[in-house]
């Protein structure tokens, strides 16, 4: 079958970088699906592992985790779906990726896709979804008030792929006011049509906009990206006992600043789950299933902004392209073989 990858991790300024092959189709076992795949779009932490993961045995590493399938064969102790369904997924990290024509993945972590929607602009999501929705509803628990403060979420990089979710979760599901950083005339206009109550500058300094606000000290922040270099700036808006969550790799975060205000720190990485096959590993299937709903009611959309064209290493290398210049608005999807 089938599918892209490479066999020498590293920069994208190579001719091998990524490259077109021919690997064996899996065969299903257990609890896992057999997934014939429709889409896949293309996040950030498919560029970080091409940098520096280099593959495992003789190779190669296929990349790629959002997809958008069908089901063509399932395992023995399958419960959830059948050969047939359509379903959407984010995968899991230590398993081979979805830029391939088949793929395996385990069924606790799979939803079925959304009947609105087209299986490219369905293949934008699962990804940031789940990260968004776990890091706001498991790990921040903005549901859960704080003390004296604003009943606000600040969501430092709004504009890119589980911002923009984020927002449109926060709008779907709470009542919160929803500050979103953006610094881009383009990007600023984005997050408010998803559903920004406020749209600040993260090229200027944070406190002061967010005082200018009128609405006090926010409860929670969710970071996104560059999170060291806000540090200082959350520490004086936040309110007191509120909560701090990121979900980038920073190489040293300090969050000294933090102390006074007893600020709870929280680091969201959509894979635990998978990775250690925790007991609420199904929580992935039940958030996929409720996005589906959200989106089959109108109450989100979705976050692709461009179909690049099939899949295949060509087409690849020019997401990862856009994705390494920082700038990206929204995700990036690619659709057939």
């Amino acid at each position: 079958m089938k599918a892209v990858g490479y066999m020498n991790a590293g920069p994208l300024d190579r001719p091998d970088a990524l490259i077109d092959v021919e690997i064996v189709r899996p065969k299903p076992k257990g609890r896992d699906l057999l997934v014939r795949v429709r889409a896949v779009s293309v996040n950030p932490v498919d560029v970080k592992i091409r940098q520096a993961r280099p593959p495992e045995g003789t190779g190669p590493a296929i990349l790629g985790w959002d997809a958008v399938g069908e089901v063509v064969e399932t395992g023995s102790d399958t419960s959830l779906f059948r050969v047939g369904d359509m379903v959407w997924y984010a995968g899991a990290i230590d398993r081979a990726g979805t830029n391939s024509e088949y793929h395996l993945v385990d069924e606790r972590i799979v939803g079925k896709t959304p009947a609105s929607v087209s299986a490219a602009e369905a293949a934008a999501l699962p990804l940031t979804a789940l990260t968004a929705h776990e890091m706001l509803f498991d790990r921040l628990r903005v549901t859960d008030p704080v003390p004296g403060a604003a009943p606000a979420v600040v969501i430092i990089g709004g504009s890119g792929g589980v911002g923009s979710i984020a927002i449109q979760l926060l709008r779907a599901k709470t009542d919160l006011t929803v500050i979103a950083t953006a610094s881009r005339p383009e990007t600023q206009e984005w997050v408010r049509e998803l559903g920004a109550h406020h749209v600040i500058d993260h090229s200027k300094p944070l406190a002061p906009q967010i005082e200018a606000l009128g609405i006090g000290q926010p409860g929670w922040v969710f970071s996104t990206t560059h999170s060291h270099q806000y540090i200082e700036a959350v520490a004086e808006f936040i309110a007191p006992q509120g909560h701090f969550g990121l979900i980038d790799d920073p190489e040293i975060l300090d969050i000294k600043p933090f102390k006074s205000k007893s600020v709870s720190t929280h680091w969201e990485f959509m894979y635990t789950r998978s990775l250690f096959g925790t007991a609420d590993m199904q929580n992935q299937h039940d958030i996929l299933t409720e996005v589906a709903r959200l989106l089959d009611e109108g109450a989100i959309r979705s976050t692709a902004t461009e179909t690049l064209g099939k899949i295949d290493a060509a087409t690849l290398k020019r997401a990862h392209q856009i994705l390494e210049t920082n700038k990206a608005k929204g995700k990036l999807v690619l659709e057939g073989f």
